[in-house]
C-alpha cells in the first residue's frame, strides 16, 4: 500500500494519483484514503464566488471534512462521481465485459483519480438521506454525475426534479456559491455543460427524468462510458491548471 503524501507540507497535488493505492484492501477510498481526504481538503479550501474562504479542516472527530464560520457549519463527505464497474451491479459487469480488462482498468484509475471526486454535505437532516445516498437510491439519477447536475441546476432555477427535497435540506450548501454558475466554477465541473453554462452536457440523450438513469445496451453503455472518460480527462487538466495558478503560487 502506497504513503500518502504529508497534509502538513502538501504543496501540490498529484491529479494522477490512484487513491485506491494507499486504502487498505477491501476498503473504500472515499472514507478510508488519507490522500483523498487530504486532497479534498487543499482543492475546496478556496475562496468562494463572494470572496470568503471556504476553510476545510480535518481535525473534527467524526467528521470526514468540516468547516464553521460566519458563512455557517458543514460536515462533508466524499463522493465519486463515477460508477466505476460496480455501480450498476450485475447489469453493468455484462455491459463493461464488452471491452479489454486493460480499459477496464484504465477507467476504474481515471475514477480513482482526483477527476472522479467531488464533496457534498454528509449530515442527515431529519433522518432522511444525504445527497450521495439519494443520488444512489433513485433510478432516474442512477449515480450519474451529469443527471445529478441536472438536478443541482433545477435547484437554482427553483425547478423541481427528482433530488428537489433532498437538496432543499442542503440549501445552505448551495448558497455558499450563490447560482449555478458559481458552483460550475468551484468544483471544475465547466465541462459538464455547455458554454454559456445554461444547460447540462448530458452523456446519453436526456429524456426529462422519464426512465432510468441506467444503460439499457452495449452501445448505449460505450456511449455513456466514451463521453464520461472525455469529461474526467477534461476535468483532470482543470485541476491540474488550476494548482499551477493557484495552489503552488
Amino acid at each position: 500500500m502506497d504513503v500518502g503524501p504529508d497534509s502538513t507540507t502538501l504543496r501540490s497535488i498529484d491529479v494522477t494519483f490512484d487513491f485506491r493505492s494507499d486504502t487498505p484492501p477491501g476498503l473504500d477510498p472515499d472514507r478510508h484514503s488519507p490522500t483523498l481526504r487530504t486532497y479534498h481538503r487543499v482543492l475546496w479550501s478556496k475562496p468562494l464566488p463572494g470572496g470568503e474562504t471556504f476553510s476545510l479542516s480535518e481535525t473534527r472527530r467524526n467528521c470526514y471534512l468540516h468547516h464553521k464560520s460566519d458563512l455557517g457549519e458543514f460536515f462533508l463527505s466524499s463522493d465519486r462521481i463515477t460508477q466505476g464497474l460496480a455501480g450498476w451491479g450485475g447489469r453493468l459487469q455484462a455491459l463493461a465485459s464488452s471491452f479489454s480488462e486493460a480499459e477496464n482498468e484504465d477507467y476504474r484509475a481515471l475514477g480513482n483519480s482526483v477527476a472522479g471526486v467531488i464533496i457534498w454535505p454528509g449530515n442527515q437532516i431529519e433522518k432522511k438521506p444525504t445527497i450521495n445516498a439519494a443520488r444512489g437510491l433513485n433510478s432516474k439519477i442512477a449515480d450519474r454525475m451529469d443527471l445529478t447536475l441536472e438536478v443541482v441546476r433545477r435547484h437554482y432555477a427553483r425547478e423541481q426534479s427528482p433530488l428537489s427535497e433532498t437538496l432543499a435540506r442542503y440549501a445552505d450548501f448551495f448558497d455558499l456559491f450563490e447560482d449555478f454558475h458559481g458552483y460550475i466554477d468551484f468544483f471544475h465541473l465547466q465541462d459538464l455543460v455547455i458554454p454559456d453554462a445554461s444547460q447540462v452536457s448530458f452523456f446519453l440523450p436526456f429524456d426529462g427524468f422519464r426512465s432510468s438513469g441506467v444503460p439499457v445496451s452495449v452501445e448505449s453503455y460505450a456511449g455513456f462510458r466514451r463521453r464520461h472518460e472525455e469529461f474526467l480527462a477534461a476535468r483532470r487538466g482543470r485541476i491540474a491548471a488550476w494548482q499551477e495558478d493557484w495552489l503552488v503560487r
